[in-house]
């Protein structure tokens, strides 16, 4: 699924500063910036920095950013807004809680957005642009984590959170059996639609065609079954993080030797940056977006008996996802 985020949904941030915070678990590194990593086993990265720029008219987690010199003031301002009332009443027009918010934007207005920014189309600002190259390099990567080991002909995965198939349709021609799932109808039906173009058109009869992918409406509450690999892309976001460790644990439920996320990292640097973009909505209505520090998904799935082997961070102006791969402890 986008996120607006999909950092499916991914956060936008665009950052320039001469001193940004490191971003480490062991000994601060020496800081680099970078715009994209590849996943690898042991690696430290560091935080993309500020830069002073107007900020665009953003909606979900595709965040507002102001300049490095005026984040402390802002900071101190963030108390007079009040983004949880504007949310609720998101909520009571739809008649529910966040995941109905989550269903309706990405089955109307969020579904056209992000159909855009998923696809090719010109019709895109520059920061769409951005989020749409920060998102693609989410996919490779985790399809370098995918691939690294062996073939993917006959593994079963699910992508859970499909959006518009940006990664079910390159699983599905690396010859795996797909299950793909998200909760907006219209994300669904507009998967069908590309991995019917992409799949099966145009195939010749030397070739064996890949198996289509089976695409349904569910959300990660209602995903069953057992998969060789679960992936879930840009969608905790949409999730706290004490309902997050119940869909971390759900998704490891459901797979067998591989599970791989894609979550918004938390830090005080995120967090002031993201509540910051809180007063810059814009007109279009806007999801929750929640941010998750690598520490506690990593406790989650040490919960349910799991380990993190792999992880990176991919980042570029406005998108920024920690990718982590886990494995049975």
């Amino acid at each position: 699924m986008a996120f607006s985020a999909s950092l499916s949904s991914p956060l936008g941030f665009h950052t320039h500063h001469p001193n940004p915070p490191a971003f480490s678990p062991k000994a601060p590194p020496k800081l680099t910036t970078t715009t994209t990593i590849r996943p690898i086993t042991t690696t430290t990265f560091a935080i993309p920095p500020l830069s002073s720029a107007t900020a665009p008219t953003f909606d979900g987690t595709t965040l507002a950013v102001i300049g490095g010199s005026s984040v402390a003031a802002l900071a101190a301002v963030l108390s007079l807004t009040d983004p949880e009332r504007r949310r609720r009443i998101q909520a009571e027009e739809v008649g529910g809680d966040d995941k109905e918010v989550v269903r309706e934007y990405f089955n109307n207005s969020g579904f056209q957005r992000w159909k855009k920014i998923y696809g090719e189309t010109d019709d895109v600002n520059r920061v769409q642009k951005d989020i749409r190259l920060g998102h693609s390099k989410t996919v490779e990567n985790a399809i370098t984590m995918l691939t690294d080991d062996d073939s993917l002909r006959g593994v079963t995965v699910c992508d859970a959170g499909c959006g518009t198939g940006s990664l079910s349709i390159p699983l599905a021609k690396e010859g795996a059996i797909v299950t793909a799932t998200d909760i907006s109808a219209a994300m669904v039906a507009e998967a069908q639609k590309q991995a019917e173009e992409q799949l099966l058109a145009g195939k010749d009869d030397l070739s064996p065609a890949p198996v289509m992918p089976k695409f349904e409406v569910k959300d990660l509450e209602s995903l069953d079954g057992k998969y060789h690999t679960v992936v879930c892309l840009d969608v905790l976001i949409h999730y706290p993080q004490s309902k997050a460790d119940g869909m971390i644990a759900h998704l490891a439920s459901l797979a067998e030797n591989r599970l791989i996320l894609s979550f918004a990292p938390k830090t005080f640097y995120y967090d002031i940056l993201k509540r910051i973009g809180e007063l810059f909505p814009g007109p279009s209505k806007a999801t929750r977006a929640y941010l998750h520090s690598e520490a506690d998904v990593e406790r989650a799935l040490q919960k349910v008996g799991w380990k993190i082997n792999k992880r990176g961070l991919i980042t570029t102006q406005f998108y920024f996802a920690k990718l982590v791969e886990a494995v049975p402890a």
